[in-house]
């Protein structure tokens, strides 16, 4: 399962909602940060494919989601269960700080 899209129109049905815990992307375009661990989070997609859905959310293009959980830099990364924020963390981490802070939180 590859990551998800989510816009700030589905941001509560695809995260709040979900079955699964979220890990949420906050990214841009123009973020070399966020374009390191985009392929990371592709790989974990698939690897935690049916335990943890992983979302990403364009900021430039959906700037209301990131606002309301006072997203300040990017890449910014939370962790949601249940519908609500459990975790998050700022910044690119290799692949394997990834899976830990996942595996940490679930």
């Amino acid at each position: 399962m590859a990551t998800t899209a989510v816009t700030d129109a589905t941001f509560d049905a695809e995260v709040r909602n979900a079955d699964l815990p979220v890990v949420v992307d906050f990214w841009a375009e123009w973020c070399g940060p966020c374009k390191q661990i985009g392929p990371a989070l592709e790989e974990i997609s698939e690897e935690y494919a049916g335990k943890v859905k992983i979302v990403k959310v364009n900021v430039d293009e959906n700037p209301d989601s990131p606002a309301k959980l006072g997203v300040r830099g990017i890449p910014a990364l939370f962790l949601f269960k249940d519908g609500e924020i459990v975790s998050n963390q700022i910044g690119a981490k290799p692949k394997a700080a990834l899976t830990s802070w996942i595996d940490s939180e679930i």
